[in-house]
């Protein structure tokens, strides 16, 4: 159905009315195309019949809870098991208030930036940076400042110089586990700095860790979180890379004020996260090991990625630069040279390969020829031929 009205759409709205990476991704989803362009799990290691067992089990116990109306923090099981999570893995500590259960990590984003973002407010961002937040901080009216990464994550001097310019800074964003989409991680000297300078300089810093316990080499780094002091760190994660994206279960821990304004604002948007999901994650951590689920993801990307990075070196041209994460889902590259890499994208395609071009990663100019591969959701002998022919475009790109 068409019609000849105009529609008054807000300035939250895109003005062009594009979505670029849709359209990539669309591209990438052709069956003949060898994708390295999305961002998903691999489903074969999907718990179907422990979800399934444990999705039975709720209807059994808790019925009627299930299908009822919930509390907006969330299930009080699982917030207690959230808890225990982050203690024993991160260094979190806190209360029961100061846990919320969101309809995935994308709704921490979106609850944070309408919480603290007012139009014309900084945010400070890692150069670059998952493209969904700044997304969601720019419908809230964010302007963005990058600050430089290397590969021990974002660099603490830069950082001070970006608060020292811009003292109305409300927030800084980071990915320091296994970035997206960098695979970078952040060093702990670094954490430790980043949790003082919140303090120091008055600014909350938003910790996103969707991809921390997906490591399948180097040694564990506690959050910046656990630094924390004053209250100025909000740490989140989400169960969608663990166990099941479609679940759509995240959560934030936060001061118990944040969490409480959190909880009003969410309240608006959706009441409450899905209680049938929530029991079923309750059931399923109550009567299966986490831990030997994820150490099977872990083992079975750090394969997938190390397919990958012998394919860099076998195929890819010479002076191409790319990172070794010791964990999560994603590396990047940088190929010298080459000054459109969304035309490199399309170069790509005719070789019958894809991968997420740099550019919307970037908070200000995008730099030439850096592009996003994800090795979790591709099999290895999509790999093995995907790298080769990937390869092969790169170097007729660099050659012309």
């Amino acid at each position: 159905m068409t019609t000849m009205t105009k529609f008054k759409y807000s300035k939250r709205v895109p003005a062009d009315g594009t979505d670029a990476v849709g359209a990539i991704l669309k591209a990438a989803a052709d069956p003949k195309i060898i994708s390295f362009a999305g961002g998903l799990p691999a489903p074969e290691l999907f718990p179907v019949k422990e979800m399934q067992a444990a999705v039975d089990k709720v209807f059994e116990e808790h019925g009627q809870e299930a299908m009822q109306y919930g509390a907006a923090k969330g299930v009080t099981a699982l917030r207690e098991l959230i808890l225990q999570h982050v203690k024993e893995k991160e260094g979190v500590t806190g209360a029961l208030d100061n846990v919320l259960v969101t309809t995935g990590s994308e709704q921490v984003l979106d609850l944070v930036g309408k919480a603290f973002v007012n139009p014309g407010d900084t945010v400070l961002v890692e150069q670059p940076t998952y493209l969904c937040a700044l997304d969601v901080f720019k419908s809230y009216g964010a302007k963005f400042v990058g600050v430089a990464m290397d590969e021990q994550g974002m660099k603490m001097d830069a950082l001070e110089d970006a608060l020292k310019a811009h003292p109305e800074t409300k927030l800084v964003y980071t990915v320091p586990n296994f970035q997206n989409p960098t695979g970078r991680t952040m060093a702990v000297d670094r954490r430790k700095k980043l949790a003082e300078l919140a303090a120091k300089y008055d600014v909350y810093v938003l910790e996103d860790n969707p991809y921390g316990e997906i490591r399948f080499a180097g040694t564990h780094v506690p959050a910046v979180k656990s630094f924390d002091e004053t209250g100025h760190v909000f740490y989140m994660s989400t169960f969608s890379k663990t166990l099941a994206p479609g679940f759509r279960l995240g959560w934030v821990v936060a001061d118990e004020d944040v969490i409480n304004k959190l909880t009003v604002l969410k309240q608006s948007a959706d009441l409450h996260t899905d209680n049938l999901a929530q029991y079923a994650v309750v059931e399923f951590l109550d009567n299966n090991d986490l831990d030997a689920h994820v150490k099977e993801i872990s083992d079975l990307y750090g394969k997938r990625k190390q397919l990958m990075a012998d394919g860099l070196k076998k195929y890819f041209p010479a002076g191409v630069k790319y990172t070794n994460p010791e964990g999560g889902m994603f590396l990047w590259v940088e190929v010298p040279g080459v000054d459109d890499t969304v035309e490199l994208f399309k170069e790509c395609l005719k070789h019958n390969v894809a991968f997420v071009p740099g550019d919307p990663f970037f908070a200000g100019k995008p730099q030439p020829g850096a592009f996003r591969l994800n090795y979790s959701n591709a099999k290895e002998d999509q790999i093995k031929v995907g790298m080769k022919q990937l390869g092969e475009a790169l170097q007729e790109a660099v050659n012309k």
